[in-house]
């Protein structure tokens, strides 16, 4: 257990980031302990009966007119719709301090203020409802230089913890048996969302939105994510792990992702976006998504396994183009969704893309499949190496359809043929790596190794 003089000394993650300003802070980053406010002052009791909103208000009110942290024993603690307005620094004992939403509306709601620092407490809404479009358990809106670090949410009816407009630090805390998304963020102004653990969600994980498109910049990295199911339905809306929507130059590095009941990692117009290095493991569909009206993508050196697709990099129709996928390694996919034509493939591109330095094992529709009727433009697939697969490389020969690039692969054991020309779901041609064969004027082979 950690004590009062711990807590604020240790550094919690970064010097003095639980201290506090001015007279208080030592030269190591170390807190006078007699300059915090403690929450059993005001009668705020853990354990003790009934609810205790007030007095946990006139606390945080007084922590933040003082400007030194405000410490909460181990204990449970009844409360709603706290309100915190200005900097603040709130302290517990991670695992120990809960806070037990009870009523309706958000647990904890956070607003047009900065500063303000959560750390090692258990927001639990089992008792609470929450309402409002986009609320949280934990809501927090207009905040600058935030950090929620060793915090716990838990059993929320909505989201879990929902952002907007904020910047900061969001690290080493748990979310799980939420309804809708576990954390939401929309309109970011420079967010880092790092080493969480999130599992149990009803629709959605964690989504970086905004309201238009625009640069971003949120980093998403080192998180675990688990079981998000799909309660709502949908088409790709829901059953994500991480879910960009028109945020630009996000950065979603070093996760963890399984059991999603649709996509591992879903970037749809993201201008910008690298998604880099992550593992994915038992998507119910397409496990990385770069769509609609992106341009730019990186997708490298990720690890992808078990799903209905692999990575598609794809819907030029509105847009979407501009793209770089090398050094994934892709295996195990599935033709089982739901009728789906392109469930059995690895990886599909379709417009001013490189596809390049990947391994795609075991994708019994196609290895790579290049455009998709007249949606293809200025696309390569070379230095890949595709074994066991239905098609090895099929590539869109339809009318309209631009060029392509096929060199240096190594294809082996490809059931229908290691390069194929489509139109759309129909093969168009024999076997275009067969000796004799004539590929399409768009289409340029060279030195691939089949067999």
């Amino acid at each position: 257990m950690l004590d009062r003089r711990e807590i604020l000394t240790a550094g919690i993650g970064g010097g003095a980031a639980i201290g506090v300003a001015g007279p208080a802070v030592g030269q190591a980053g170390a807190v006078d302990p007699a300059r915090v406010v403690l929450a059993r002052d005001f009668g705020v009791l853990p354990d003790r009966k009934g609810d205790q909103t007030r007095r946990l208000q006139r606390a945080i009110n007084r922590a933040a007119k003082s400007r030194a942290p405000l410490l909460l024993d181990p204990g449970r603690f009844a409360a709603t719709r706290l309100v915190v307005d200005q900097p603040v620094r709130i302290v517990g004992e991670p695992g120990q301090t809960v806070l037990r939403g009870t009523g309706t509306g958000p647990l904890l709601v956070v607003s047009q203020t900065h500063d303000v620092t959560l750390f090692g407490l258990t927001l639990d809404g089992e008792a609470q409802s929450v309402s409002g479009r986009n609320s949280g358990l934990v809501t927090i809106e207009d905040t600058r230089n935030l950090r929620i670090e060793h915090c716990a949410i838990r059993n929320s009816n909505l989201h879990g913890l929902a952002l907007q407009g904020c910047s900061g630090l969001v690290t080493r805390c748990g979310i799980e048996k939420i309804a809708q998304t576990g954390l939401f963020s929309n309109d970011a102004g420079g967010l880092r969302l790092t080493d969480n653990d999130i599992h149990d969600c009803g629709n959605n994980a964690l989504q970086v939105w905004r309201s238009k498109a625009g640069d971003d910049g949120t980093l998403v990295s080192g998180n675990r994510i688990a079981r998000i199911r799909t309660d709502l339905g949908g088409s790709g809306q829901n059953g994500n792990g991480i879910n960009i929507y028109r945020a630009g130059n996000v950065i979603i590095a070093h996760n963890r992702i399984t059991d999603c009941a649709f996509t591992a990692i879903r970037s749809n117009a993201g201008d910008g976006c690298q998604i880099i290095a992550n593992s994915c493991s038992r998507s119910g569909e397409v496990a990385i998504y770069a769509e609609f009206g992106f341009e730019g993508a990186i997708i490298a050196n990720n690890l992808v396994e078990q799903a209905a697709v692999g990575i598609s990099i794809t819907n030029f129709d509105d847009g979407g183009r501009l793209a770089v996928c090398s050094g994934n390694i892709v295996r195990d996919m599935t033709l089982d969704l739901q009728g789906r034509t392109s469930a059995g493939t690895g990886i599909h591109a379709e417009a001013d893309t490189v596809v390049s330095g990947n391994v795609i094992e075991n994708a019994p529709l196609a290895g790579i499949v290049l455009g998709w009727g007249k949606y293809q433009r200025d696309i390569s697939a070379t230095g890949n190496v595709v074994r066991d697969v239905g098609a090895g490389i099929s590539v869109s020969v339809a009318e309209g359809a631009g060029k392509a690039l096929i060199a240096g692969n190594i294809i082996s054991g490809a059931k229908t043929g290691a390069i194929l020309g489509m139109d759309h779901a129909t093969i168009a041609t024999g076997d275009l790596s067969a000796p004799g064969a004539q590929p399409p004027a768009h289409v340029s082979l060279s030195q691939n190794a089949t067999g």
